[in-house]
């Protein structure tokens, strides 16, 4: 028998949460984020689930071609651009929108000569100083592009620093000042941005944790309101248990003392799994169905529940480390991450099924 640990990825629950976005940023068309393999859920197993989409957001080339060959006819926008000359001939031949954030890039494209136009996203540093144009810079930058026979359409982005706690004024003001005279679709939201800033919403969104149910703060409790749904569970099962004495520890390091006689649940899933290590004495799961909390240290291979809330539970008792009831971000907030790291952290050796739901495939249709 294989180790009873697995994941599950609920279409479903991407379908509802896109539809969520299309509601929440009515005006706007969504690319539907899809980096880093689907934050973890993986292209293939979610590409099913985005018929609705506008058109998908990633970084990597190969990310991109594997969306193509998937059946995807509408727009990939790459949300880094191009590194090498050589890019720019895959981007031609997959067609692809091709954020641009410096002038290496704009010299790559004017020495290219693809078949068609490369549609791009000039991309503003509004503020979060990373990737982009200063907006003193930015009309220069649009002109200079807007010159390059290789270059189509120019539409014009953005990205917050903190749209999480609410301070993004000034960077749709340092953008709007800058953009004002020029033409093009303006894009600027993130997920805390659909979720909680209409203002910023535009012509399109950029949707990515929350098409898979996670918290753009980190924090569960601040997305209790918009009935967003887990695109991931992570399950296992009791492998042992433990009967201890008041004054006994549990695990390496011996950092969890019993205060009284009590039943512990040995889990099949340690960081090897994708759980972090640093996961304190707490931090909730659910053992039948019942919410309770993990004990001691996490190991490679296993991690202790404690099985007071459910004295039946024993030996091949379900365990869900998050999911439906567990939220992915109860894990990671205690665990000082946020969710999006613990969902790209899926170790491989974990066994993935799908969830499929209604079906419905993305209908091919020109981009």
């Amino acid at each position: 028998m294989p180790r009873p640990i697995s994941a599950r990825i609920h279409l479903d629950a991407v379908r509802h949460n896109l539809q969520l976005v299309k509601r929440t940023a009515a005006s706007s068309r969504v690319w539907a984020v899809i980096k880093a393999n689907a934050y973890g859920h993986g292209i293939e197993r979610i590409y099913p689930a985005l018929a609705e989409a506008d058109g998908i957001a990633l970084l990597d080339l190969d990310e991109a071609v594997r969306v193509r060959e998937l059946g995807w006819t509408r727009p990939i926008l790459l949300l880094e651009g191009i590194f090498e000359p050589e890019d720019v001939e895959l981007a031609d031949r997959h067609r692809l929108v091709v954020t641009v954030h410096c002038d290496d890039q704009l010299h790559m494209l004017k020495a290219a000569r693809p078949r068609e136009r490369i549609d791009i996203q000039l991309k503003m540093n509004s503020g979060m100083n990373r990737l982009g144009y200063r907006p003193a810079e930015f009309e220069g930058a649009w002109e200079r592009a807007s010159g390059i026979e290789a270059i189509g359409s120019i539409g014009l982005m953005s990205h917050f620093a903190n749209a999480d706690d609410g301070a993004i004024d000034w960077q749709i003001d340092e953008f709007d000042a800058a953009t004002r005279d020029l033409p093009g679709t303006r894009s600027l939201s993130n997920s805390a941005a659909v979720l909680w800033h209409p203002r910023a919403h535009r012509d399109w969104v950029r949707p990515g944790t929350i098409l898979y149910g996670a918290s753009p703060t980190g924090c569960a409790r601040h997305i209790e309101g918009f009935s967003l749904r887990a695109a991931m569970t992570l399950e296992s099962r009791i492998i042992g248990v433990q009967t201890l004495d008041a004054g006994e520890t549990i695990g390496y390091g011996r950092t969890f003392t019993a205060d009284r006689p009590m039943r512990i649940g040995v889990v099949a899933c340690g960081y090897a799994d994708g759980y972090p290590r640093h996961a304190p004495a707490g931090t909730p799961v659910t053992v039948d169905g019942v919410r309770t909390h993990i004990v001691g240290r996490v190991s490679m291979d296993m991690l202790t529940v404690d099985l007071t809330p459910c004295p039946a539970a024993g030996i091949g008792s379900s365990v869900e480390l998050w999911g439906e009831h567990v939220k992915v971000d109860e894990v990671a907030e205690p665990s000082g991450t946020i969710g999006y790291e613990l969902m790209c952290a899926l170790a491989r050796r974990v066994p993935v099924s799908i969830d499929a739901g209604v079906s419905s495939e993305p209908e091919a249709r020109s981009a």
